[in-house]
This record gives C-alpha cells, structure tokens and sequence, in this order.
C-alpha cells in the first residue's frame, strides 16, 4: 500500500536518502528542511508526489503548521521520520551554555514538536509508524561528545516512553541507531565528525590527539542501504523498538552493557546496604 512520509532534515546525508527511497517505490513524501532550494530536483522529477516545506524544527509553531499543511495535502500520514539534527563536538568545559542549549533545541525539543503535532493525526487514523533517528551515540558514550550524548540518550527514553504510550493507538515506533554513514564529509565513520566544534581548550588537546588516532576505522555505511533498509522496517508488521544500523558498533555497545551489569554486580552488597532498613528504627 502506498505510504505517505513526513521527513525532517531531507536537504542531505540519511534524510536524503530516505525521501528519494520513499519516492522511487511510488510513495509520497512532505520533505522538510531548513531550505528548501535542494530540494527543488526532487519536485521536478516527483512531481505532486513530494511536497516542499520550509521548516526549522526549532520553530514549534513551524513545526505544527507544517505537519497540518502536509495532512492537508496529502490526506493522512503514514510515516513520520525524526531525522533533523546535527552533532556538537567538544569537552564538556569547552561548551558554551548556547552551544548546549541549541543543541537540545534542535536534536531533542525538535524531534518532541514534531512528535506532538503529529500525534492527533495519527491516533485519529489509528496507524502510523513513527521513526525517531537517534544513533550509536545514544547508548554509549565517549568523551568529546557529551552534548550530541545528552540529546540522543534523552530521545532514547523519551521515545521508549512514547511507544508505550501509543501502541494502543495503533501507532509503532522505532529507534534507529546508525553508526557512522558517508555523508557529508565522506567515508568518516566517527558519528561526531561531522559535528560543529566548540572552542577549543589546550588541556584537551591530548585527548583529541588520541581520539583521532582511533576513529576512522571502522567501515564507513552507505546512505542509500541504510534506506532500503528502513523501507523494510515500515514495511513490517512487527517492527523492533530498536534497532541498529551499520556495521562495527554492535561489538562496542555488547562490551558497554556488559560493563554497566558487571559493575552494578559487582557492587550489589552497597546497594543493598544505600536502601537501608526503615523497619528496624
């Protein structure tokens, strides 16, 4: 059955990919993007099937009205894709207040606006399948990204907590993972190399020495892959509430888990002994 998308951040890398996927297999699409000038070749070729909407995810009521527009236009949406966001690279000393508030405005708060306009639609039509792009950067943490860590970690509980709020809805939600994609800088795998940068102080200028040499080496994702792939997960009848994408980062994320259960293992009898006995006073 023909699907109708919602898309944020379809000018460029994944988001991109995922608008033209949707519509070579004849689907329809409400592309959103800060401009909407590189969108243009995909109006000329799709035709009414792509609408173009000016949009910044920042912008609640931007957000509202465009969601209404694209109802509007097409009659229903299917399909709803929180893609829009960006990485803030720096220590966590370095980071400007307005740099970390801007980046939960855009990465997180966004993604909420977009969640709520649709919301309505969706539990009106009793289907829909929401799709929330977090990344490998949202179940493990390394230092230098802690502001692009906050914003994914915080959408992956607030979006865990969303499912449970609207399956009886009839609505579906999944949490992409990817790990790094030839996107806007090439073949760097480093899901934060594609970040802005904040200052930089020279205390860390050793840390980023090392970092460097270790990132780069895991294989690089192919856009167009990753959606053909999420074509097959709003195909499904049973999609998974997570689930990564790419190569090299599952590894990493299994040593992580492993890590936290053995380290809350590991000192059980002291949070035995923080719980206390109320009883016996």
């Amino acid at each position: 059955m023909q699907k109708v998308w919602f898309v944020t951040g379809s000018s460029r890398g994944l988001g991109r990919n995922f608008v033209e996927a949707a519509l070579s297999r004849g689907d329809k699409v409400a592309a959103t993007a800060r401009d909407t000038a590189s969108l243009k070749a995909l109006a000329d070729t799709y035709g009414d099937a792509v609408l173009l909407l000016e949009m910044d995810v920042t912008d609640r009521a931007a957000v509202f009205e465009s969601v209404r527009r694209a109802k509007e236009h097409f009659g229903r949406l299917d399909v709803i894709v929180n893609n829009a966001g960006y990485a803030q690279v720096g220590a966590i000393e370095e980071l400007t207040e307005q740099e970390l508030r801007d980046q939960l405005e855009t990465n997180l708060f966004g993604a909420v606006w977009v969640v709520q306009a649709a919301l309505p639609h969706l539990r009106e039509q009793r289907s829909a399948h929401i799709i929330q792009l977090s990344s490998a950067a949202g179940v493990i943490a390394m230092p230098l990204g802690g502001a692009y860590h906050a914003s994914k970690w915080a959408l992956e509980g607030l979006n865990e907590a969303l499912a449970g709020e609207v399956a009886e809805f009839g609505v579906k939600l999944t949490i992409i993972e990817p790990g790094g994609f030839a996107t806007r800088n090439g073949n760097n795998p480093d899901p934060l190399a594609n970040g802005h940068m904040a200052t930089p102080d020279p205390a860390y200028d050793g840390l980023r020495q090392r970092l460097g040499a270790l990132t780069g080496k895991l294989p690089a994702g192919d856009p167009a892959a990753a959606a053909q792939a999420l074509l097959k997960l709003v195909d499904s009848d049973n999609p998974p509430l997570r689930v990564l994408f790419g190569k090299g980062f599952h590894p990493l994320i299994e040593q992580a888990y492993a890590a936290r259960l053995k380290t809350w293992s590991d000192w059980q009898d002291l949070s035995i002994e923080a719980h206390g006995n109320l009883e016996a006073r």
